[in-house]
């Protein structure tokens, strides 16, 4: 047997246990295809479950204190959470917005005219959510008020950092002067959304915005974060109260 012979005897002997390997590297492949092939149909399941729940617990009423006479139990339609998103974002948006500008016309940064700009667009923003519910006309008349909400806003943030008091004590008659407009508008709109109810709220607000500033301008960054993250979840319950009313109002368009 020549040497030539040996090798072919020795290559045809390891053929089948080749083959049985190759068999073998194929299934351990094909497992390791199917256990990727789970695991992105359970992650993708994870995402799922997740963004639901997170879009559920969105929807959810704030933890706050709601006034009494506002707390209502709205039934949870597509369409009404819809607009309860949609409110939420707008006023969390000026929420958001206010703070940006309290930072930034304190700083004197560069960004001032362009936060301020932003911050008056959100008015707009809210005027137009109403007018599919109240119309054209009531949509830009609560957007005027909020414009001028904010506009006076600006003049008591200035006269905060320049130290006027004088001008600081007539800002802010301006101020809580045209949270009562706003409040008055809105009752007039709906018998869900009590005056004196809302009055208070939007006071609250305002202190708490006040809060920010004056904190702002003594460093005192702790009472700076408390009076925005409370002034925070204020924004969202008083969002919700608004959306709430509005269903309860208008209760055949949110089935």
């Amino acid at each position: 047997m020549t040497p030539t012979d040996i090798e072919d005897r020795k290559l045809t002997l390891r053929t089948p246990k080749s083959a049985k390997e190759e068999r073998t590297v194929a299934n351990q492949k094909l497992q390791k295809e199917d256990k990727m092939k789970r695991f992105l149909i359970i992650s993708m399941l994870i995402l799922f479950v997740v963004a639901t729940a997170s879009a559920v617990s969105y929807a959810q009423p704030v933890k706050s204190k709601m006034p009494s006479k506002m707390q209502t139990k709205m039934v949870l339609t597509k369409s009404s959470v819809e607009l309860k998103m949609t409110m939420r974002k707008l006023w969390e948006d000026h929420i958001t917005y206010t703070r940006n500008y309290i930072i930034s016309a304190l700083a004197d940064l560069e960004d001032t005219s362009k936060i301020a700009e932003r911050l008056l667009k959100n008015q707009d923003d809210i005027g137009d959510a109403i007018k599919p519910i109240y119309g054209d006309e009531a949509g830009k008349k609560l957007a005027a008020l909020l414009r001028d909400h904010i506009l006076v806003a600006t003049e008591v943030v200035k006269a905060a950092k320049m130290g006027n008091n004088e001008e600081l004590s007539k800002a802010n008659k301006k101020w809580y002067a045209n949270a009562n407009d706003i409040a008055a508008f809105l009752s007039g709109a709906n018998p869900n959304w009590p005056k004196n109810v809302l009055q208070d709220m939007l006071d609250k607000h305002l202190e708490y915005t006040t809060q920010e500033t004056v904190s702002r301008l003594k460093k005192d960054w702790a009472s700076d974060i408390e009076a925005y993250d409370k002034g925070h979840v204020h924004m969202l319950m008083f969002s919700d109260a608004l959306t709430d009313g509005i269903v309860k109002q208008f209760p055949n368009k949110f089935k």
